[in-house]
């Protein structure tokens, strides 16, 4: 009997009743990376992969493979291919770390049999079953839920150390759908690494396998490595209508943001001790040992064009090689012949904003470093845009700058950490993100405050 011929067991049918005694055939729809880990027994270290499998009747289901079968399938199951399964069990699915909404989910050691078969065109690619974001402020927590919306802000990548000293990257987004609520969603890997213009212009993005978990008081999803995300979505209907949403009005609307209730909802989000500028500046002084986050509304005032009669660049040159480890571009300047010394090469590059900017608020103005993603954000001009007006003409490239001096309120987020200048100990404060500030949620914030102000004047 060809495979063609044969009848495979519908995924969706699987449970513990049915034993071993069952072959699937699906397509690989993800693949999350290899990893290791401690073995029970004191043996040393097991090694395991998970995939995410979809049959042609609409079943999804997570297989893991354990060490020997791990070892051995890994590099053969590639996402996008089809396989038959078998000689594997059924257990009741983990949904701490299982996003899959199958009940149950595989597991496969080395006695189990995987075979490559032709690609079925009656299974698809993948699979999305889309809520409303709305919808997700009423579910029982922990929970995955499939998403599709419009990316309104994105926070620039971050590399760290987890505790077992593991380097990870990830990436804040923030989802807003028709339904007018939004989410913070967290992605990771080489998701979070793709170049920054892939996230700006507010794209659709549709998502599969958000976990939501509550945190600070709302609700934050993260994108586990076994889901998927696809930007700007062909021949998908929730997407077409959520576009069409976005560009009827809802770019506009008050959108509520569920992913933190101490921040600010439709879209921002604060980082760190929400602050005017005066009290941050006494915050900062004090500030010893870990560096601190600080979140201030204000507006824009000035760009330090001029330092002592010198005229001082807007923009640099900057190395977008991956850094070993993490991927994330060098950044680092590089010289008149695209030569960058720490990476040793000459590669790609590409423009970078590194300003000194003033900000003002109704109690103090501060100046701060301005880094590249919240200085395109504060003067709603790109790196390109700004190197292409310097070009032209220096005077006519003020002039545009000038135009962005107290526009709109900004959420600016600081970062004070102390620093060394000449032996003597400071406080660096720089500017890491920008965000526009939804009006009426800002307003209901100036509301509180005035209520405290009068409930003290009245003591």
């Amino acid at each position: 009997m060809t495979v063609s011929e044969q009848v495979f067991f519908p995924i969706r049918e699987l449970s513990t009743y049915q034993g071993s005694k069952w072959t699937i055939k699906g397509r690989v729809t993800s693949r999350a990376p290899m990893r290791t880990f401690q073995q029970r027994n004191g043996t040393g270290q097991g090694m395991v992969f998970h995939v995410e499998l979809l049959d042609k009747e609409g079943g999804e289901i997570r297989a893991s493979f354990f060490n020997e079968a791990a070892e051995k399938l890994y590099d053969l199951m590639e996402v996008g291919k089809c396989f038959t399964l078998s000689k594997g069990s059924v257990r009741i699915a983990n949904k701490q770390y299982n996003t899959c909404k199958h009940r149950y989910e595989l597991v496969f050691d080395k006695m189990c049999q995987v075979d490559p078969v032709e690609d079925d065109s009656s299974i698809d690619t993948v699979k999305f079953a889309i809520e409303n974001i709305r919808s997700v402020q009423g579910k029982t927590l922990p929970c995955s839920v499939d998403i599709c919306g419009i990316i309104t802000a994105a926070d620039p990548p971050i590399a760290f150390e987890s505790k077992d000293k593991k380097a990870l990257v990830k990436r804040q987004l923030t989802i807003a759908d028709d339904s007018a609520f939004s989410l913070m969603v967290t992605i990771w890997g080489d998701r979070a690494q793709k170049d920054d213009s892939v996230f700006q212009g507010n794209p659709v993005v549709a998502m599969k396998g958000v976990l939501v978990k509550e945190w600070q008081g709302g609700r934050s999803g993260s994108l586990m490595e076994a889901g998927s995300m696809v930007l700007s979505p062909s021949d998908m209907p929730e997407a077409e209508k959520v576009l069409e949403w976005w560009k009827m009005g809802g770019n506009e609307q008050t959108i509520t943001f569920i992913s933190q209730t101490t921040g600010v909802p439709g879209g921002g989000r604060a980082a760190g001790k929400n602050a005017d500028a005066m009290e941050m500046k006494k915050l900062s002084e004090q500030v010893l040992g870990e560096p601190e986050m600080y979140s201030v509304y204000c507006r824009l005032a000035s760009v330090q064009l001029r330092k002592r009669d010198e005229v001082q660049p807007l923009c640099y040159i900057a190395c977008l090689e991956p850094k070993e480890g993490n991927k994330l571009p060098c950044n680092r300047r590089v010289d008149e012949n695209g030569f960058c010394a720490t990476c040793q090469k000459a590669g790609k590059v590409a423009p970078r904003l590194n300003l000194r900017c003033r900000f003002d608020d109704a109690s103090a103005h501060f100046w701060v470093t301005t880094f590249h993603p919240a200085a395109e954000k504060v003067l709603s001009l790109t790196a390109q845009e700004v190197q292409q007006l310097e070009q032209e003409s220096r005077e006519v490239c003020e002039s545009r700058l000038k135009e962005a001096y107290y526009g709109e309120v900004m959420q600016v987020h600081l970062r004070a950490k102390p620093d060394n200048y000449n032996g003597e100990t400071r406080t660096n404060i720089s500017c890491v993100a920008a965000l526009p500030v939804p009006v009426r949620e800002h307003s209901r914030i100036m509301l509180k405050e005035i209520d405290e102000l009068l409930a003290k004047s009245w003591a």
